[in-house]
């Protein structure tokens, strides 16, 4: 009787640096002990099928430093059926309240709490009170020109409709602003999306934000409720986020992937992509690209 496969270990190039060479997958097959080797995507992605999960210094050793993303999953229950995610630095390639700071001449200052922030280094709902408490009289329109230069990552809108196309649940939910998660969620297409309000006086913005905020605790609990709401296992689900504040979601869900994450999110992340796009969390569940959809 053969061999029950039990892992899948996905290899994933960052395809606008690399390619994923047939010597390299062969490497890392024989570093893992792996069987039937799977395309996704030629010369981008790969599924290793493995008896037992791959010892990752291993793998590691195997890649060789390339800049290529290795993510094991157990081989059933593959594909998620809801999708949380955060958007800034994720969704989205940049921090947008950082971003918005920039025309108000305090990006250094506002993104060194930013920083500090993301990595777990200082409170979340504290630092996001002293930053918009540094924006009071800032113009609405600086929202306006911060959401014009505003772009997605790559492989956000493919994320997205390929998992709503297959019957996911799919929600945005982050510890930023409502002005920019809406129109986020409505370009990707989230079924739904979740984040702070900034309070303005319909001129310029006040310096203070609604309460309650929306941290950490707000992020693992919208994952759970909505997974409730759907009669869904924890392991049906993926999270996906980069900072301190997504990394409760991120260790609950079924296929948490810390996004070139911050460096503790990192460390403590099961999974994570470091190098490739967003289209790697569609590979990590066996999607192929030819089944991709972008909108």
């Amino acid at each position: 009787m053969p061999l029950r496969m039990s892992v899948v270990l996905t290899l994933v190039a960052a395809r606008d640096r690399t390619m994923l060479p047939d010597g390299v997958i062969a490497a890392v097959r024989d570093a893992a002990g792996g069987g039937t080797v799977t395309v996704l995507s030629p010369a981008e992605a790969v599924d290793i099928a493995c008896a037992v999960p791959p010892d990752a210094a291993s793998v590691t050793a195997a890649l060789a430093g390339a800049a290529i993303d290795a993510l094991v999953v157990p081989a059933d229950g593959r594909r998620k059926r809801l999708l949380v995610a955060d958007m800034d630095s994720t969704i989205v390639a940049s921090e947008t309240l950082d971003e918005l700071a920039a025309h108000a001449g305090l990006k250094p200052r506002i993104a060194e709490i930013t920083r500090r922030s993301m990595n777990g280094e200082i409170d979340f709902a504290e630092a996001l009170r002293t930053r918009v408490g540094l924006l009071r009289g800032l113009s609405l329109e600086a929202l306006e020109a911060t959401w014009r230069n505003t772009r997605l990552t790559p492989g956000a809108r493919e994320l997205v409709a390929t998992m709503r196309a297959h019957g996911a649940r799919t929600a945005l939910v982050s510890g930023g602003f409502t002005f920019f998660t809406g129109r986020v969620a409505a370009l990707c297409g989230f079924d739904l999306h979740h984040a702070n309000v900034l309070l303005d006086d319909g001129r310029a913005l006040t310096g203070a934000v609604a309460e309650p905020i929306l941290d950490r605790d707000t992020k693992l609990a919208t994952l759970r409720r909505l997974a409730t709401e759907q009669a869904l296992a924890a392991s049906a689900t993926l999270a996906v986020g980069d900072g301190a504040n997504d990394l409760p979601m991120l260790c609950e869900a079924g296929l948490g992937i810390a996004f070139h994450a911050k460096p503790v999110v990192a460390r403590a992340a099961q999974h994570r992509v470091e190098h490739a796009d967003l289209r790697a969390a569609l590979f990590a569940q066996g999607y192929q690209a030819a089944a991709f959809l972008s909108d």
